[in-house]
C-alpha cells in the first residue's frame, strides 16, 4: 500500500470511528431521554398536592418498602385518598384489569385481543357487576363512589401530561374515568380466577365420547351420583370440545393458598399467631397492593386488589384473618337443545323458551367494530360457540355460575376492616359469596376460628362432575348450603387450624362441595410442622432453656419450607423400579444421589431437578399421547388422577391407562431415561453441576413484556433461581420453560400479642413503575423469605410524607 493510500485508509477508519461514536452518543442520548420521560411519570410521594375533593387534609406516608399509610379525619376522605394513591402507583394495572374483565382490551391493543374480549364478554363478568351494584346498600355505594372520586382526581391531574404513566403512551391511549362498577368488575374477575370448574366438565364430556367406560372410570375421582341418566344425556348430545379453545384464558389450576392459625396454648406469648399466603399468578406489578388505612372509624392494614377500596386480607388492632381457596363446584354446564328454527330458543320441559340476547359490540383499535352477541338461557350464558369448534350443533353448553348472581363482597370487606371479634367478623362473612374461601381468623381475646364461606350450590340431581340436561326441571340448583351449615371450627382442642386447598369435610358432611381437592402434600407438611412444634413445647435444650412454643420466626420459616412430601410418597417405589430395570448400571450414580436426597426442593441441589423432570415425564407418558393437545391442556387434575393410578399400580392393580402406556415398569423407567437424557442435553453430563435453581427461576412478568425483548428487558424484573415447588409449602409452580409464574403472591404473619405491626412479603414490589425503587425490591425477599414489618401505630422510619390538601 502506497503512502497516499495509507492516509486515505486512516481517514476512512477515523471517519468510521467518529460515526460509530456519534451513533453511540445519540443512542445513549435517546435512551437517556426515554429514561427521563419515563421517570417524569413517577408519582409524587413527598410535599403537598391540592386535592379539591377532600373535606380535610389527608396525610400519606410511604415507608421504607413503599407501603402507603393513609391517615384521614373521616372515612369519606380515607377512601378518596385510597383511590388517589392506588392510581398513583398502579393506574395502568387497574385500567388493564377492568378492560380484561369487561372484554374491552381490543379497543387499546387491537385485533389480537378480540378472542379474549369475546371470552370475557361471554363469561359476563361486567354484566354480573352491574347487577351486583343494584344489590348494594347506600353505605357501600357511597364508599365505591368516594373511591372512584379519588381515582378520577388522579386521572384528571395527569391526563394529557407527561405525568401519565408511560404504558399508556406506549399503547397510545388515555384512561377513561373510573366508575364504581369498574371496581366491582375487578372483584368478579377474582371470582373467575378462583372459582372455575367448567373446563373439567367439558373435558369429561369429551372423554365420554372418546374413551371406553373403563378408561373413563379411571379419569373420575369418584363415579358420579345419578350416573346412568347423566352419562346417557352426555353420550346422546355430544358437543364438540376439541379444536378451538385458547387454554391461556383458563385460570391457573394451582390457584390456591396456605393458611393456618395456632392458639395461645401453643405460642410463647400466650396469644394466637396467624399465617396466610395466597397462591396466585406472579406478575409485575403484583396482583396485591399493600396499604394501611386509618380514620377515626378504623385502623386496618393488609392487601387489596388494585382497583378496589378497603383491605381484603390483613389485620386491624383487634383481629387478623387470611384465606385459601375452597375450590367447590360452583360452575355447572347444561346441555341445551336449541330450536332448529330459532337459535335463540331452547327446550325446557317440552316447550321452547326465549333466551336473553345481549348485544356486545367489540371495538377494535385500528379496525372495524365487531358485532357480537351473548345468548343467555335460564341457566346462564351459552359458552360452547365461543370455546369449541364452529360447527352447527344439535346441542350446546350453557354455564350456571354463582359469581354471575348479584353478590356483595365489598359489604363483607367493610365489615372485616371494622370487626373487633369473631361474632362481628362472621356476620360480615355472610356477604362474601363468590369466590368461596376458607377463612381463618384470630383475635386478641384468644379466639381462633375457621369458616368455609360462600355460595355452594345444592343440586337437584348429579354432583357437579358432568354436564347435565338443560331441557328438564329435574336438573338444576335448589338453593345453596345454608350459611349456618357451612364448615366451621372455633377454638378446636388441637390448638390449631390449617387449610391448603385440601379436603375440608368428611363423609358425614351432608352436602356436596366437590369431589376434586388439591393434592394433600402442602397441608400434610403444615400439620407435620405444627405437630413437631407442639411436641417440643416444654422441652429444654442443653443449656436448660425451655422451649415455650410458636413465635413469628417459626411461622415465617414454615411459609418458606421446601420439604417435598410428594416425593416422599412416590420416590421409593420409583427408585425400586429404576434399579430393577437398570441392568447395565447406567444410572448408578444418579440412583445413589436420589437415595441420599433429604427431600427438600433446595435451589442448589440436583435431586429436585431430577424429581420434577421425572414426574412431568410420567404424566405426559400416561396422558399426552392419548388426547388432542388442547384437550390435554384443558384437562384439570392430571396430577391427582395420575397419583391414584400410580398408587393402584404399585399396589398390584395396573389400570388401563398404565397398561396402554406400556405397563408400570415402562412408564416409570422409560420416563426416567427420557428425563435424564433431557437434563443432560440441557445441563451437561456432569450431574454434580445440576441445580434446581438453574431451571426453576422466579419470573415476575409484566403484561407489556410480550411486545418485544427490548421492552421486556426494562419492565421484567431480573430472574432468580429459587427453591420450593408447586407441592411444597413454599409454593412455586412453573410454566413449561421453568419460569416460576405462580405461587405465594403475598406472605403474611401476624402475632395477636402485638398487632401494632405484621410481617409481609409482596413480590416483586409495591410500585407499578419500573423507575421506582419499590418496583422490584422484594424479588430477593420473595426467594429468601425476608419479610418487612408494616406498622399501624407510631412513627414510621424512613418516611416519605405527602399531604393531600383539601381546598
Amino acid at each position: 500500500m502506497d503512502f497516499m493510500s495509507k492516509i486515505k485508509s486512516k481517514k476512512i477508519i477515523n471517519i468510521a470511528i467518529w460515526t460509530v461514536g456519534i451513533l453511540i452518543i445519540l443512542a445513549g442520548a435517546a435512551v437517556a431521554g426515554v429514561h427521563m420521560y419515563v421517570a417524569n411519570s413517577l408519582p409524587k410521594i413527598e410535599g403537598e398536592v391540592d386535592l379539591a375533593i377532600l373535606d380535610a387534609d389527608v396525610k400519606v406516608t410511604r415507608d421504607g418498602t413503599g407501603v402507603p399509610h393513609i391517615v384521614a379525619q373521616s372515612d369519606a376522605d380515607l377512601y378518596k385518598a385510597q383511590g388517589y394513591v392506588q392510581a398513583q402507583d398502579r393506574l395502568f394495572q387497574m385500567d388493564l384489569s377492568r378492560r380484561q374483565a369487561s372484554g374491552r382490551l381490543a379497543e387499546v391493543i387491537g385485533e389480537n385481543a378480540v378472542s379474549t374480549d369475546k371470552f370475557f364478554r361471554t363469561f359476563s363478568l361486567r354484566h354480573a357487576a352491574e347487577q351486583s351494584w343494584n344489590e348494594y346498600d347506600d353505605e357501600a355505594k357511597q364508599i365505591l363512589q368516594w373511591y372512584a372520586e379519588g381515582v378520577n382526581a388522579f386521572i384528571d391531574e395527569v391526563k394529557g401530561t407527561s405525568k401519565l404513566s408511560y404504558e399508556f403512551k406506549l399503547l397510545g391511549y388515555e384512561p377513561e374515568p373510573w366508575t364504581p362498577v369498574d371496581s366491582l368488575t375487578i372483584g368478579k374477575f377474582m371470582a373467575y380466577d378462583l372459582g372455575g370448574n367448567w373446563n373439567m366438565l367439558a373435558f369429561r364430556h369429551w372423554a365420554l365420547q372418546n374413551y371406553t367406560e373403563e378408561q373413563m372410570a379411571e379419569l373420575m375421582t369418584q363415579y358420579p351420583d345419578n350416573a346412568k341418566s347423566i352419562i346417557e344425556a352426555n353420550l346422546n348430545n355430544p358437543v364438540d370440545v376439541a379444536g378451538a379453545f385458547n387454554v391461556e384464558l383458563l385460570p391457573n389450576e394451582f390457584n390456591g393458598s396456605n393458611n393456618w392459625v395456632v392458639s395461645g396454648d401453643l405460642t410463647a406469648s400466650g396469644k394466637p399467631l396467624l399465617a396466610d399466603d395466597p397462591h396466585l399468578g406472579l406478575n409485575t406489578p403484583s396482583i396485591w397492593y399493600q396499604m394501611h388505612l386509618q380514620s377515626p372509624e378504623q385502623n386496618v392494614s393488609g392487601v387489596i386488589f388494585a382497583g378496589i377500596p378497603g383491605i381484603i386480607l390483613g389485620h386491624n388492632e383487634s383481629i387478623a384473618w387470611g384465606v385459601t381457596n375452597v375450590g367447590p363446584d360452583v360452575q355447572d354446564l347444561y346441555i341445551e337443545t336449541p330450536n332448529p328454527d330459532n337459535p335463540t330458543q331452547f327446550k325446557y320441559d317440552g316447550k321452547w323458551e326465549d333466551a336473553i340476547v345481549r348485544a356486545e359490540p367489540i371495538k377494535v383499535k385500528g379496525g372495524k367494530t365487531i358485532d357480537f352477541e351473548v345468548v343467555e338461557t335460564r341457566h346462564g350464558p351459552i359458552i360452547s360457540e365461543l370455546v369449541f369448534k364452529k360447527e352447527k350443533p344439535t346441542a350446546v353448553f350453557s354455564m350456571q355460575w354463582t359469581a354471575l348472581q348479584p353478590t356483595r363482597e365489598l359489604r363483607a370487606i367493610i365489615g372485616f376492616n371494622k370487626a373487633t371479634n369473631w361474632e362481628e367478623f362472621e356476620t360480615a362473612l355472610n356477604d362474601f359469596r363468590a369466590p368461596a374461601q376458607n377463612f381463618v381468623f384470630a383475635s386478641t381475646d384468644g379466639t381462633i376460628a375457621y369458616k368455609a364461606n360462600g355460595d355452594i350450590p345444592i343440586r337437584k340431581k348429579g354432583d357437579g362432575q358432568l354436564p347435565v340436561p338443560g331441557d328438564s326441571s329435574e336438573y338444576g340448583w335448589e338453593g345453596f348450603i345454608p350459611y349456618d351449615e357451612l364448615p366451621t371450627v372455633i377454638n378446636p382442642e388441637s390448638g390449631y387450624i390449617a387449610t391448603a386447598n385440601n379436603q375440608i369435610i368428611g363423609e358425614e358432611y351432608p352436602y356436596h362441595i366437590t369431589k376434586f381437592w388439591a393434592q394433600p402434600y402442602r397441608y400434610e407438611r403444615i400439620v407435620e410442622m405444627i405437630e413437631s412444634v407442639k411436641e417440643s413445647i416444654g422441652t429444654a435444650d442443653e443449656e436448660g432453656n425451655v422451649y415455650e412454643g410458636f413465635t413469628r420466626a417459626e411461622m415465617k420459616a414454615m411459609q418458606i419450607d421446601k420439604k417435598n412430601l410428594y416425593a416422599a410418597e412416590f420416590l421409593p417405589g420409583f427408585l425400586e423400579t429404576i434399579k430393577a430395570n437398570d441392568q447395565e448400571g447406567k444410572y448408578t450414580d444418579i440412583i445413589a444421589l436420589m437415595e441420599e436426597w433429604e427431600l427438600y426442593d433446595n435451589r442448589d441441589d440436583a435431586q429436585p431437578l431430577i424429581w420434577h423432570f421425572l414426574i412431568e415425564e410420567i404424566k405426559e407418558t400416561i396422558f399426552k399421547e392419548h388426547m388432542p393437545a388442547d384437550v390435554y391442556e384443558m384437562m384439570p387434575g392430571k396430577y391427582q388422577i395420575m397419583d391414584e393410578m400410580l398408587r393402584k399400580a404399585y399396589a398390584g392393580n395396573e389400570g388401563v391407562w398404565i397398561k396402554q402406556a406400556g405397563g408400570l415398569d415402562q412408564v416409570v423407567y422409560g420416563s426416567f431415561e427420557r428425563a435424564i437424557a433431557d437434563l443432560k442435553a440441557k445441563y451437561g453430563t456432569s450431574i454434580t453441576k445440576w441445580q434446581w435453581g438453574s431451571y426453576h427461576k422466579i419470573l415476575f412478568k409484566h403484561p407489556l413484556a410480550g411486545a418485544s425483548d427490548f421492552i421486556a428487558s426494562y419492565v421484567n424484573p431480573a430472574t432468580m433461581g429459587s427453591g420450593g415447588s408447586r407441592v411444597t409449602v413454599m409454593a412455586a409452580a412453573t410454566d413449561a420453560n421453568g419460569n416460576i409464574n405462580h405461587g405465594a403472591s403475598w406472605r403474611f404473619v401476624a402475632d395477636l400479642n402485638n398487632l401494632n405491626y405484621a410481617e409481609h412479603i409482596v413480590g416483586p414490589g409495591q410500585s407499578g413503575h419500573f423507575k421506582s425503587k419499590w418496583y422490584d425490591n422484594q424479588v430477593s425477599r420473595w426467594v429468601y423469605g425476608r419479610y418487612h414489618r408494616t406498622y399501624i401505630n407510631g412513627e414510621i422510619d424512613p418516611a416519605y410524607d405527602l399531604i393531600l390538601k383539601a381546598q
